[in-house]
Formats: structure tokens, C-alpha cells, sequence
């Protein structure tokens, strides 16, 4: 087998997605980041990883005691009982026993002991992985920046020899760069922590490709976990083609039979014109049919949905007992862009999906918005999300609210509806002095579709759709008016 093809897991499943697999063996690797990242506890995954695999692990520590590294780790539930530790921090015996190291070298002494011990504890105990906290330390034991380079090299140089997959951290800032580090490594991982969010992203990673771009990342009770941004799909999944219906008649003769399975469809709307009931109606229908569907609901509590339905006669919380439903309420302080798009694919290949509801498309950006680089990154990732789902021949319903309650016609707030195969919109109207709606369809991709609109109410009994309003021009103003026999037109909300 080919070196680059012998891969180690980091222990952390996301990174190693991230990485194609995983850390080429017998290389180099750069950890970097400031206070907090991350750096040592990936470290620990590191090791932990390779223990669990009977490989044997050393931790090198220039900054902590081993005493405070244990501790840390204990408190995170990870299990260092088969890691060796070289402890070198300032207040370790290692410091008192050896004279000839002193923190504040002359020029004639340099970090030579600190080499000969770790270059003695590795010989003796021919370790797979090593990982070296704190190496950037030595830089301040050297005379000069090239007496300095030239001890890491020899030091890289030795672990390859010793068929050592070397993981290294360095707590470069303005003052104290790390550039001549990430020339010596084969790879590069950095790790930031903003206000708002961790983010880890490969830099560098010769012998393999890796996906680039910053990835959510999270530092948990038991660890980091990493979730890699979805790319766009090129590869779809094989499926049957055919068509869902809403279970209402009419708005089935609307969409000339129903909505295709493994499409996008936007449902558009003002507040409270129906969008989420008519979404509901699919998903009932759907969950009926067996099909296992979720709700991921940005807005409203799981109750709320779940009375509401029950008072229209779209009757769900069977469907929920019976599990082919689920309704899940999106904390948007608990997730990320990325987190979410995990927690929905996990979902979809762990429970065979069939159809997904997002409520809604403003309830997503409110909760990314302070996550993302302005609407574009958001679109972005909802694109790259029902992409993925329709390449799994997932059905996909996004509720989209819009401002306007009359007026101009506007399908969406946030571009969207270049990425939506269907756009179905419900409309408010003004009919003598009183709010009604009427439902079209705007868009179907793989069928023609009834280019009539069709009044709309929501009912005790369920969702009741008219017949075409044939007589009727100018309703996506919200001010139609009537049509009589010879073509003249009269306001609709006036007397008649």
C-alpha cells in the first residue's frame, strides 16, 4: 500500500472527514491557534485514538505540568492510563535535575539537553504517534532563529526515521510568528475561537486533498467535534420517480398531480396566509403513507404545531406516536449552519428520510445570521443542504415568509428561488372589505402546472381549496378585480 494511503484517525470523526481520511503517516503536523482553541485537547484525541488501537502514544509538554494535563483530561472523561507523558514544563523535576537547563540560557547554552531527553524517552519507547505541546517554547531557548530551525528539523528528521506520525502545537501571534514551522510541516491545522463561534480549516496538507474552508467546530464535556461544510452534490442517489400528493384535490389538480419526489419546494407567503398548514398537509399525508418525515422548526414550540394541526383536522400527533413524524425545535444558541446540516444529514442516512420540512427560511437566517458572513454564506448553505437532500431523493419544503401583505408581488426575501424546483404561493385578498387567500403555483420544474388561482381556507375540517378564479384579473396586486361578461372591470371589494 502506498504511504499516503496508510491513514490515522485524529479521533475526531469530522476532522478526519475533513482530511479525507485521516493523517498520512510518518509526517509532520502543525496545530496552531491562540489561547483556548483547542490545541491540547486534539492533541488528547489524538492519543487516545491511537491507544485504543494499541499504538503506542507519548505526550511531550513544554507548558503544563503532566499533573494539570491529567486533570484537564480527567475532567473531560478521557482516558490517558496508556499514554506516556515527557513532562519539560518549568516546574517539573526534569528542570531541577538537569544543570545545564536553565530558562534564561546564555549564548553559549542551548535547548541540546531538552533534545537529548525527549530524542532518549522516544528511543526507549518507540511510540506510533507523539504529540509535542508547546514547541514553540524552544525558541526561546535558542541563540538565534537559525539555531533554532535547524534543531525542529533535525528533530522532524529523527521522528520519520523512527516511523513517528509527529503532531505539534504553536501559539503563534504578531510578536512571535510561526511561518518557519509551517514550512517544516506536511500539514497545517488551524484552529480560531471568535465571539461568535470555533472554526478549525486545513491551510496546508501535502500528499492529499482536503476540504477546504472553515468548519464549524465545538469543544464539548467530552471533546471537539467537528462538522464539515456540506459541498455541493455531484453524485445523486437512486430513486423511485414519482409523484406525492397533498391529499387535497385541488391543490393536487393545481400541480397536475402532486409535487415530484426528490424536489425543492418553496411554499411563499405573507404571515399567517398558510404556508406552515399547506407544509403540514404534505407531511401528514406523507407520515401516512408510511414515510418517515421531519419538521425542523425554527419558530414555533413542537406544542403549538402540534394543537394547531389538531384544531384544522390535520390530525400529526398519531403520526409523532407512531414515529414515521418527528418535530424538532431548532435552539438557534445550540447549533451552528454547519451543526444543523449534520444533525439533518446524520438524520437522513440513519433513518432513511423521505421527506423534510424547514420552518422557516427567515425563522434560519435569524438563528445563522450572527454565524454567517453576510446572506450570501447563508444561501450558500441552504443551497448546498437541499441539494444534498435531493440528491438522496429526499422531498424538501422550505416556508418562506414574505413582507408584503398586498402590494407588489415578491416570491422571495433572500433569492431563493433559483435553488426551489416548485414555488407554490398563497396570496392574500381584498374581497368586499374582507382578507381572504388564494393559492397558485408559480414554478414546477419537471411538469406544467395550472396557471389558474384557486381560493384558500384553512377550516375546523382542514384545508378547502376552491375552484379557478377565472373571473378575476390584477390578484397579485391584492386588490382583484371582477370581470364581467364584456371584459370591463370592477373593483372586487366593492358592492356585488
Amino acid at each position: 500500500m502506498n504511504e499516503t494511503n496508510k491513514r490515522l484517525s485524529t479521533g475526531i470523526s469530522g476532522l478526519d472527514e475533513v482530511l479525507k481520511g485521516g493523517l498520512i503517516k510518518k509526517r509532520t503536523y502543525l496545530v496552531r491557534g491562540g489561547p483556548g482553541t483547542g490545541k491540547t485537547t486534539l492533541g488528547f484525541h489524538y492519543l487516545i485514538e491511537g491507544a485504543e488501537k494499541n499504538e503506542k502514544s507519548i505526550f511531550i509538554t513544554l507548558t503544563e505540568s503532566k499533573d494539570k494535563m491529567r486533570e484537564d483530561a480527567q475532567n473531560r472523561g478521557f482516558d490517558l492510563n496508556n499514554i506516556e507523558f515527557v513532562d519539560l514544563s518549568p516546574s517539573s523535576k526534569f528542570i531541577e535535575e538537569n544543570k545545564n537547563y536553565d530558562v534564561f540560557p546564555s549564548n553559549e547554552v542551548d535547548q541540546k539537553p531538552l533534545i537529548d531527553e525527549i530524542i532518549k524517552r522516544i528511543k526507549n519507547n518507540k511510540p506510533n504517534r507523539v504529540f509535542f505541546d508547546g514547541l514553540t517554547q524552544l525558541r526561546y531557548l535558542s541563540s538565534d532563529s537559525f539555531q533554532f530551525r535547524k534543531q525542529i528539523l533535525s528533530l522532524v528528521q529523527f521522528a520519520v526515521e523512527q516511523n513517528i506520525t509527529l503532531l505539534i502545537s504553536s501559539e503563534a501571534s504578531i510578536n512571535s510568528p510561526d511561518d518557519d514551522l509551517q514550512f517544516m510541516c506536511d500539514g497545517v491545522i488551524n484552529l480560531e475561537n471568535d465571539e461568535n463561534r470555533r472554526v478549525i480549516n486545513i491551510s496546508k496538507f501535502r500528499g492529499s486533498g482536503f476540504l477546504s474552508g472553515r468548519h464549524s467546530m465545538k469543544i464539548k464535556k467530552d471533546g471537539i467535534k467537528v462538522y464539515p461544510k456540506l459541498r455541493l452534490q455531484k453524485r445523486k442517489k437512486d430513486y423511485k420517480t414519482e409523484t406525492i400528493s397533498a391529499g387535497v384535490p385541488e391543490i393536487d389538480e393545481l400541480l397536475h398531480g402532486g409535487l415530484e419526489r426528490g424536489t425543492t419546494t418553496v411554499l411563499s407567503g405573507a404571515s399567517g396566509v398558510g404556508k406552515t398548514t399547506l407544509g403540514l398537509q404534505f407531511m401528514k399525508e406523507a407520515s401516512g403513507r408510511g414515510e418517515r418525515s421531519v419538521i425542523y422548526a425554527f419558530e414555533e414550540g413542537v406544542e403549538t404545531i402540534l394543537n394547531r394541526s389538531e384544531a384544522i383536522n390535520i390530525p400529526i400527533k398519531e403520526m409523532v406516536k407512531r414515529n414515521t413524524l418527528a418535530i424538532e425545535k431548532i435552539d438557534p444558541l445550540e447549533y451552528t449552519p454547519d451543526e444543523f446540516t449534520h444533525k439533518v444529514k446524520r438524520e437522513v442516512e440513519e433513518n432513511n428520510i423521505k421527506i423534510v420540512m424547514i420552518d422557516s427560511v427567515s425563522g434560519y437566517k435569524l438563528a445563522f445570521e450572527r454565524l454567517a458572513d453576510g446572506n450570501n454564506e447563508m444561501v450558500r448553505n441552504l443551497h448546498a443542504l437541499t441539494e444534498y437532500l435531493t440528491g438522496m431523493g429526499v422531498t424538501v419544503l422550505l416556508i418562506n415568509e414574505i413582507q408584503n401583505i398586498t402590494g407588489d408581488f415578491k416570491v422571495t426575501e433572500l433569492g431563493i428561488s433559483y435553488m426551489a424546483d416548485n414555488i407554490i404561493f398563497l396570496r392574500y385578498l381584498e374581497m368586499n372589505s374582507e382578507l381572504r387567500k388564494a393559492i397558485g403555483v408559480l414554478k414546477k420544474r419537471l411538469s406544467d402546472f395550472e396557471n389558474k388561482m384557486r381560493q384558500f381556507k384553512i377550516t375546523k375540517y382542514g384545508i378547502k381549496v376552491g375552484s379557478p378564479l377565472t373571473q378575476l384579473r390584477g390578484i397579485l396586486t391584492g386588490n382583484p378585480e371582477f370581470i364581467d361578461s364584456s371584459g370591463n372591470g370592477e373593483n372586487f371589494h366593492g358592492n356585488r
